[in-house]
Formats: structure tokens, sequence, C-alpha cells
């Protein structure tokens, strides 16, 4: 970087960076000339994703969002490592399936820990932070499932609805203190793990892969999944001063699904 980045001289903490999206972001605020944390369950993914950034500017460290001493301690090393917190981003989350009937109460709990208590936890520590700093800015990854629903999937829909009441809360309370806060909804982005599931499906069907993400989004409005650096380029967005008067916003980055009555749209083929 020349030293002229959108986010130069900001320092940034980002839960769920070991691959993803989360990794996507990890890269993208880096470029942009932030200093960031990187947390996550997997110390060798956060590894990887720091291999990928340029050198000095990422500070892997290991932690669950699941423990309110780990948030505190991801809070501490993100003081240490570049002086402040002005971003955090919540991307830590995971799904199960299950109806509330048949869906364990064991995943029902790890969902809830994990995506909501787990951002709740984020937030509680590194907001004081942010209050004696002067100001912040706190992005969530929530989902199209926080706003639209899937079969099967009560605890991620709950908990990725969750996240967006929780999220625009702090935005109501904290916004006198100049503290932003902003909520992101990917739509059927291509991760690493997307690109296993889509190339099991092609080899169970016989579709070629190209065949099988063509079907995955034949009713969207742009008929591409959603690269991972673009949920990114929406994260430094709302993590720069180019956002300053925007909080509290939904944003969904999804190649247009939200948008799609699906019972219509099935009847078209075009």
């Amino acid at each position: 970087m020349d030293g002229h980045g959108r986010l130069t001289g900001k320092v940034a903490l980002i839960t769920g960076a070991g691959s993803g999206i989360g990794r996507g972001i990890a890269k993208r605020f880096a470029a942009e000339g932030a200093k960031i944390v990187i947390c996550g369950r997997r110390g060798e993914a956060l590894e990887e994703t720091a291999s990928q950034c340029p050198e000095g500017s990422v500070f892997p460290f290991p932690a669950d969002v699941r423990k309110l001493e780990d948030a505190q301690a991801m809070a501490a090393a993100t003081i240490k490592f570049g002086g402040k917190i002005d971003i955090l981003v919540n991307d830590a989350g995971i799904a199960r399936r299950g109806g509330v009937v048949d869906v364990s109460l064991e995943d029902w709990e790890d969902v809830y820990e994990t995506n909501l208590r787990g951002t709740f936890y984020m937030m509680r520590v590194t907001i004081p932070h942010m209050v004696e700093a002067g100001g912040g800015s706190i992005i969530t990854i929530s989902s199209l499932a926080g706003i639209r629903r899937i079969p099967n999937g009560v605890s991620y829909c709950a908990t990725k609805e969750g996240l967006i009441g929780l999220a625009q809360s702090v935005a109501m309370d904290y916004g006198k203190d100049n503290i932003r806060s902003n909520v992101i909804c990917p739509g059927f982005t291509y991760t690493e793990s997307v690109d296993r599931m889509m190339k099991a499906s092609a080899e169970s069907s016989g579709k070629s892969l190209e065949e099988v993400v063509a079907d995955s989004m034949r009713v969207s409005p742009i008929h591409r999944p959603v690269p991972t650096d673009e949920i990114a380029q929406a994260c430094v967005f709302f993590a720069s001063d180019e956002s300053k008067t925007t909080t509290g916003a939904v944003l969904s980055v999804d190649s247009g699904t939200a948008i799609v009555d699906a019972s219509i749209a099935a009847m078209n083929p075009h």
C-alpha cells in the first residue's frame, strides 16, 4: 500500500477470519491499510489468512467468541497490537440443520452461543474502548436467512435475525458516542465450504460444477454467487469515514435474491 488506503490508520478486530467471508474481509482490510487482529477457533487457518496479507498488518489470535474471557482477551490483544479498536467485524458464525421439533438441543445451543451470544460478547467488550476513543464502527455479518427463511434452519434463521436486532439496538444506544453499527446480509456467497458442497452436488447429480452453480442462482436477478471480496468491499464502506452518518443499516449483498418471489420465479425458466 502507498499509505493512502481507505482504512489507513485504523485498527480492526475481525472474528471468524480463518476462512470464507471473514478471510476475505481480513485480506481487503489489510490491503486498505488497516492493522487487524483476526480471531477464530483454528490457529492454523488464521495463520493461513495472515500469510495472504501484507507483512506486519495482521496479528492472528486463536479464541472462541462463545467464552466471555476469550472475548476480553481478543479486545486486549487488539489494544496491544494497534493501540485502539476502531472497527469490530462480527463474522463468526455456524449453521445446523433442523426444525423446532427435530433440531437437537445441542445444535440449538451451539448455534445460539456462537452466532448471537458470541456477537453480544464481542460488542460488550469492545464498545467501552470505542467510547473512550471517541467512536468506532461495528459491522455484523448476518445473512439473507435473517430477513427471509430457509427450510429446516430454525436455529440459523432465529440467530441471524437476532443479530439484526442486536446491531440496531447498538446503533440506537451508542450513536451519541459516535459509534456506528451496521449489518450486512450476504446471499449465496462462494466460500471454500460452498465450493465443496457444489462439487459434491455435481458429482451426485451427474451435472457439471458450472451447471450446479447456475441452477442455484437461476431465480436471482444477477445469476452468479457473491464473491467474498464483494462482501469485504461493503464492509470497507461501513468501516471507513465514507459512511460517517450511516448506522442501523441492513445491506443485502446477494445478487438481488432478497427481492425475488421464488414461487413466481420458479415458473419462469428465464
